[in-house]
C-alpha cells in the first residue's frame, strides 16, 4: 500500500476550482478527534454534483492520473470520464501517485450529498491547504449508516469526543 499525500490531492482539486467537502476519518482528524491516522488509508470526498463542477473534477482527476482501484484485480484500472459519466456512479474508489481516495456523491446516511453537508461544513486550513470539512455530527451519522467494522470501531471515540466538545463549548 502506498503512502497518502492527501494535501497534494486536495491541492490539485482546489487548483481546478472543484467544490467538495472532505468526509470520513480525515474530516474527524482535521477537527482533532483522537482517532489514529491509521484508521484510514484514503481520503474521502463529496463533490458538488452539478455537471459543471463534475467537469472540473474530471479535469483534476486527469491531472492526478487517477485510476480505479478494486480488489477484483491486482492493478488499477484506467478509465475515461467527463462530468456526466462521473455522475453516473455514486462512488468512485480511486488511486493516483499521491495515494488512495474515494469520491462519494451520496455518502452513507447523507441523502442530500454535498448540499446537505455544506450546511454545517467548516472551512479549515489543513497542512497549509484550504478545505471544506464535514461537521463531526455528519461524519458520525455517515459512519453509523455505513455500519462497516472500521466505522463501528471508531464511533465510541467520536461519540466521546463530540460530547466533550459540546460540553466545553455550550451554545449561547
Amino acid at each position: 500500500m502506498q503512502s497518502l499525500n492527501a494535501a497534494a490531492i486536495v491541492d490539485v482539486l482546489n487548483c481546478h476550482g472543484v467544490r467538495f467537502i472532505v468526509i470520513g476519518a480525515f474530516a474527524a482528524i482535521a477537527q482533532r478527534a483522537p482517532i489514529p491516522a491509521t484508521a484510514t488509508r484514503d481520503i474521502d470526498l463529496t463533490p458538488d454534483s452539478s455537471v459543471k463542477n463534475l467537469t472540473r473534477l474530471s479535469t483534476a482527476l486527469k491531472e492526478l492520473g487517477a485510476r480505479i482501484r478494486t480488489d477484483a484485480v491486482d492493478e488499477e484500472l484506467p478509465f475515461d470520464h467527463d462530468g456526466r459519466s462521473l455522475a453516473a456512479s455514486s462512488v468512485w474508489n480511486l488511486i493516483c501517485p499521491y495515494g488512495e481516495f474515494d469520491i462519494s456523491l451520496l455518502p452513507s446516511g447523507i441523502a442530500g450529498g454535498y448540499e446537505e453537508l455544506a450546511v454545517r461544513a467548516h472551512r479549515m486550513r489543513v497542512d497549509a491547504i484550504d478545505v471544506m470539512v464535514a461537521d463531526l455530527s455528519d461524519v458520525i451519522r455517515s459512519k453509523e449508516a455505513a455500519g462497516r467494522a472500521k466505522d463501528l470501531q471508531v464511533l465510541p471515540i467520536l461519540y466521546r469526543f463530540d460530547r466533550q466538545r459540546r460540553e466545553s463549548n455550550p451554545p449561547h
